[in-house]
Formats: structure tokens, C-alpha cells, sequence
């Protein structure tokens, strides 16, 4: 959505498919040190996320760290500790998937 270079302020749409049905989203950079940190919000009809992703160098790479946090809207409010659940195992799915990518486009490179 947004112009330019990505940086803080930078502005994305997007939606996902998963066990409610589809979420839209608006996601926001709300923190840009490349390459060591992206900080987001992102806004969905039933939550706020609050969300930073950390990288730092090891021997072996890059670790990774993700941290979030949720604020549940509506009925969803109740539902807290199953959201943060579903989503934690969501977005270890994501990661793990990008790493596969990424480590198998490395050995064939």
C-alpha cells in the first residue's frame, strides 16, 4: 500500500486462510533496523498483534526470533490462550517452511 522504499511506516494488506476462514489484515512497520529488526502492527477485525522479529548472527547462520502480542477483540477476547495457541503453531509453520526454502535455494546455489 505504501510507496517508496520499505521502512518504517510502510503499509501491507494482506489475508490469510486458516481455521476461522480468511483474515484480512493491515500490517504495519512500526520498526525497520535492517538487518537486525522489523517491528509491526497489524490490525485483523478480531485482534491487534503486536509483533517483532529479530535477527542475529551465529555461527552456523542467522537466528531468528519472533516475539507477539495478541489483543483480542470481541468474542475472541475469550478466546485468548487458543488464539495465541493456533497462532504460535502458525507462525513456527511459516518460519520452518521459509528456512526449508532458503537452506535448499543456499545448497543448490
Amino acid at each position: 500500500m505504501s510507496p517508496g522504499p520499505i521502512g518504517v511506516g510502510t503499509t501491507f494488506n494482506a489475508a490469510m486462510n486458516g481455521v476461522g476462514g480468511r483474515a484480512e489484515m493491515t500490517i504495519q512497520f512500526t520498526a525497520f533496523d535492517r538487518p537486525r529488526r522489523i517491528a509491526e502492527t497489524t490490525h485483523l477485525s478480531s485482534m491487534d498483534i503486536k509483533g517483532e522479529l529479530l535477527f542475529e548472527p551465529v555461527a552456523e547462520g542467522t537466528q531468528m526470533t519472533w516475539i507477539w502480542d495478541l489483543e483480542p477483540r470481541g468474542v475472541c477476547r475469550f478466546l485468548g490462550p487458543l488464539v495465541r495457541r493456533v497462532g504460535e503453531r502458525q507462525e513456527r509453520t511459516i518460519w520452518t517452511g521459509l528456512k526449508r526454502v532458503l537452506e535448499s535455494q543456499a545448497a543448490k546455489a
